[in-house]
């Protein structure tokens, strides 16, 4: 896996590859069909229920796409049904899941299996500077590494602190443009 920026016991951002390889969309998206497996096993391991079944929702990109804010990995995002209207700048109902898994490819070609990032929208109350949002982070050995309001919540502010500069949007960043799969809803 990449290094955690800053302090491991309370992060400044996610884990980050320095010098990611620069893949095209066609490579990305081979890399993620080989892999996807054994993230999506890895990530079971944490026994966190969105965790098992996330690879069976709803995937909002066509290929995998690097994201800086993501730690420079390649992303995909997955959504479950109660969060059917991700993406359309409509508030999320109380259950929505998005799912983001990630995967790293260094300069040299090595593949380095990256963190599963869950956002889950709860019940009013539950945190009101994240907009009532759960982030969670399981690495790909399904460790648990920190969940809001959870354990080791510290390891997961700063989750909170970049979702907030799109507060307007019910806190969530979309898929870039040219990564989104027409909508069939």
């Amino acid at each position: 896996m990449s290094d955690i920026s800053g302090d491991q016991a309370a992060p400044r951002r996610h884990f980050r590859l320095r010098e990611p390889a620069n893949l095209t969309p066609e490579e990305a998206q081979s890399i993620y069909e080989i892999a996807l497996k054994a993230m999506a096993a890895g990530y079971a391991r944490s026994g966190d229920t969105h965790a098992r079944a996330y690879s069976s929702w709803r995937r909002y990109n066509g290929v995998s796409y690097l994201s800086a804010t993501h730690g420079n990995h390649y992303i995909n995002n997955y959504a479950n049904e109660a969060a059917r209207g991700y993406g359309r700048g409509e508030r999320l109902a109380v259950g929505s899941v998005i799912a983001k898994d990630s995967f790293a490819v260094t300069e040299t070609g090595g593949i380095l299996l990256g963190p599963l990032f869950l956002m889950e929208k709860m019940p009013k109350g539950f945190n009101y500077v994240s907009g009532d949002w759960k982030y969670s982070l399981i690495q790909p050995n399904g460790t648990l590494f920190g969940e809001t309001n959870g354990r080791r919540s510290e390891r997961v502010q700063y989750c909170i602190g970049c979702h907030l500069a799109v507060e307007d949007q019910d806190h969530l960043y979309f898929v870039p443009r040219s990564y989104r799969t027409k909508r069939k809803d």
